[in-house]
């Protein structure tokens, strides 16, 4: 069977790895296909029934819904499925997971795998591993579906959540309100919901959580950078009391598992904050509907068992959606669906690597020099170094320079006036007999001391000399990684995978897999 749909061997592994046009399309198929199975419609379109096209789930983490759901989807289709078994599998042989997944795309090309794992990442660094491993073998790209890792994303639990939000609001996605109660901090369907919920075009968010327990602020940031109205409340209680609530609901379980000792010795403060009870019944909306991605706290709920018959019961559904939700998902990139899709597809922003600036050196002007600093007659004069910073934090700079790029030679350097003023100081680090600065060094320079300038003396004039600002991404060196230890790069697992960091607006750095964001100086193993 032809399967060329435009997202045949696409990576899901965050929620904005579907452009919003592209969710829309999903949920628009998934509706179409939840209304023909429950009219006995023909539906045969959505039917894949090619043994030959691989669907691994790989689920390294416990999960019964996520994998089941996707295995009944899979069914569906008429793929072939497999599960992988992680627990009694190679990777407890120390084998990395690049290679697993290596060995299983050789046995079968045309494939998707579904994965969940501690590994914050995965799906991001295998889409790039395995997309050059295809290239090169020739085969088809294979497709990667984050079913979840560690305190990331859950993009398809988020998709599956948006269509449910969409039934209930009767397809209007001009408006969403929407509470978000629990376990904040580590629930990562809730930071999915930072960017899935901008499939609404306004949209107003109460965060529901002890401070314990409060939404991490780079979310609360990207929300409302998102153009979300944000409202923040310590306790269900101190949201009800405020008057203006939502009809929409959405509760997580505290995730136990995932907490420190400090905090479970407040596990009943906590979870009276964010547990429903009887006597709040009378200060809901009507028609408010409850959410949970499931599963439940046994013996403490946040939505206790006692509401389970009530209209509130918005959760049964929820978890049946993620059936129909998770059949377009791998419709789309087996490449059986997309070819009605007419929006706008998802686009990663075009990153500029122009950070390096030659000036035209002044005619017949000799370098400056400072006391202490011996002129130069060939070599290389490193300037303005953390250019107006206090010195201590010059002098910090200088020190980093040095070490990062391994400049034990002869030289001297020190912190000088500048000429903006007698209160404005300025490194410098002057490299007699250092003729030649390769690129990488170049780009590494500018990366620990962005505004310096590199002077290249010869014949003790300036030959040429560079303004170098901070480079949009910083790669490829040993000397940097992600500092958390979750993620798929961070040195300790092993992967062998090259960190990488992006700069955003406001001067920090995220990291490529994890998206965890660092301040310039965290990036750095100094």
């Amino acid at each position: 069977m032809k399967r060329n749909g435009p997202f045949k061997g696409r990576t899901i592994a965050v929620v904005n790895d579907l452009s919003i046009d592209e969710q829309r399309y999903l949920y628009q198929k998934t509706r179409e296909l939840k209304h023909l199975v429950s009219t006995g419609g023909d539906y045969r379109h959505f039917k894949l029934n090619d043994p030959d096209y691989q669907v691994y789930l790989i689920f390294m983490e416990d999960s019964t819904r996520t994998r089941e759901s996707f295995r009944n989807a899979s069914k569906f289709l008429g793929a072939r499925t497999n599960i992988f078994d992680a627990a009694s599998s190679s990777f407890n042989k120390n084998e990395s997971i690049t290679d697993a997944i290596k060995m299983l795309y050789g046995y079968s090309s045309d494939s998707c795998f579904i994965m969940r794992t501690k590994l914050e990442g995965t799906c991001r660094w295998l889409e790039e591993a395995l997309g050059r491993y295809a290239e090169i073998s020739g085969g088809p790209l294979p497709a990667f579906i984050n079913a979840g890792d560690g305190k990331h994303e859950h993009p398809t639990q988020e998709f599956l959540d948006e269509f449910t939000f969409l039934e209930k609001l009767n397809w209007n996605d001009d408006h969403i309100h929407i509470a978000l109660a629990g376990d904040l901090y580590h629930g990562r369907t809730v930071h999915s919901k930072a960017d899935g919920l901008k499939v609404f075009r306004n949209v107003e968010v109460d965060l529901i959580a002890p401070e314990l327990l409060s939404m991490p602020s780079y979310y609360v940031e990207k929300m409302r950078a998102n153009g979300f109205q944000v409202r923040i409340f310590e306790s269900i209680d101190e949201y009800l009391a405020n008057g203006k609530v939502a009809s929409i609901w959405y509760f997580t379980r505290l995730q136990l598992e995932r907490m420190g000792e400090a905090i479970l010795e407040r596990t009943p403060f906590l979870r009276n904050s964010v547990t429903f009870r009887k006597d709040m019944l009378g200060l809901l909306p009507e028609n408010t509907k409850f959410y949970h991605p499931l599963p439940r706290n046994r013996a403490a709920p946040t939505i206790p068992t006692f509401l389970d018959d009530l209209p509130l019961n918005g959760w049964d559904g929820q978890s049946a959606n993620g059936y129909w939700t998770r059949i377009v998902e791998l419709g789309m990139v087996s490449g059986l669906l997309g070819e009605d899709f007419n929006g706008a597809f998802a686009m990663e922003p075009a990153i500029s690597e122009d950070f390096v600036t030659e000036i035209k050196p002044e005619e017949h002007r000799k370098p400056e020099y400072k006391v202490g600093i011996k002129p130069v007659e060939e070599g290389i004069v490193i300037d303005h170094i953390a250019k107006g910073r206090p010195v201590e934090e010059i002098w910090n700079n200088i020190e980093a320079v040095r070490k990062i790029l391994k400049l034990n030679v002869r030289s001297s350097h020190g912190v000088y006036h500048s000429n903006l003023g007698p209160d404005t100081f300025k490194g410098i680090i002057s490299l007699p007999d250092i003729t030649s600065f390769g690129a990488k060094d170049l780009k590494k320079l500018a990366a620990i001391a962005p505004g310096c300038t590199m002077n290249l003396i010869r014949s003790s004039k300036v030959a040429k000399k560079y303004r170098l600002e901070m480079p949009p991404r910083i790669y490829g060196f040993e000397e940097i990684s992600c500092k958390n230890e979750n993620c798929i790069s961070n040195p300790k697992h092993n992967e062998g995978v090259t960190t990488e960091f992006r700069r955003k607006s406001g001067g920090t750095f995220v990291c490529r897999y994890c998206e965890r964001e660092h301040n310039f100086r965290e990036i750095w193993d100094i």
